[in-house]
């Protein structure tokens, strides 16, 4: 029986690899290929070679374009990596001190299932049609914030989730105030979920682009020039291999710094 049965589970192993690796390239042979052909004289053509940094080069020789609105993604990403913080921090820390803290959850997790079109159209309904208000930088914050909160929730409840209650009851037996029981005992240990939250909120929000479609009003956030640049089939399309390049690096490196910080804390070391 044992004989029999290691064939079958090498076989197992095996197609396990292959199907593993098959998703794993499917993910990252796109974005792979998108760093080669950032530095191919002919993107369009799709052949790599000859190599160059001449869309580099013309990239960062006429900013015009794209630095009004790498400005604007900037702010509004900071601003909803802060609101994430703050929010991600009270509502991690009590959420777990709850009963039926399943419910309340799962009700802080639905935002993730709703299709970013449908979101977006509907902000832009209730916050526009019904309310009369106007839209920009305030409504792409509200819009990218609903996006990012899930995720900066997990990411905190990661680390609150294995948060001993015995210090600060201890710290609260012994005189400590409640701010000096967060800031002294609480704020150090939560520290990683506290960065990796931000973290995820700057991303989502930086990379953010079907709710910023509806919510936008004048306002042009970088994904939404380089979708349009895109899409508008000119001469500039090129720039958009070098540029998409240089964001995927730097949301790599920023993402990678989270989830060190998040699951590995003081241990991760940059």
């Amino acid at each position: 029986m044992t004989g029999g049965g290691y064939p079958s589970q090498r076989i197992a192993t095996w197609l396990t690899v292959a199907v593993g690796s098959f998703a794993v390239f499917l993910i990252y042979a796109p974005i792979v290929w998108l760093g080669v052909m950032s530095v191919s004289e002919r993107p369009l053509s799709g052949i790599p070679w000859p190599l160059g940094s001449v869309w580099y080069d013309e990239l960062f020789r006429d900013t015009r374009k794209w630095l009004r609105p790498l400005e604007l993604s900037l702010l509004i990403g900071v601003m909803v990596a802060a609101c994430c913080v703050v929010s991600a921090t009270l509502v991690g820390r009590a959420l777990p001190r709850m009963k039926r803290r399943g419910g309340l959850l799962m009700v802080f997790l639905l935002p993730l299932f709703f299709p970013g079109i449908v979101t977006g159209g509907a902000f832009f309904m209730h916050y526009k049609a019904l309310l009369g208000l106007k839209m920009g930088v305030w409504s792409l914050v509200l819009g990218h914030f609903v996006w990012a909160f899930p995720f900066a929730l997990l990411a905190m409840l990661v680390v609150t989730a294995r948060f001993d209650e015995r210090l600060t009851e201890a710290a609260s037996d012994l005189g400590a105030s409640a701010w000096h029981r967060f800031w002294h005992i609480e704020a150090p240990l939560l520290k990683p979920g506290i960065v990796a939250s931000g973290f995820f909120g700057f991303l989502l929000s930086f990379n953010e682009l079907p709710r910023s479609i509806f919510l936008r009003s004048g306002e042009i956030t970088l994904p939404l020039h380089l979708w349009a640049e895109s899409s508008s089939h000119v001469s500039s399309v090129p720039l958009i291999y070098a540029m998409s390049t240089l964001i995927t690096i730097a949301s790599t490196v920023l993402t990678v710094i989270a989830l060190r910080m998040l699951f590995f804390g003081r241990r991760a070391s940059f």
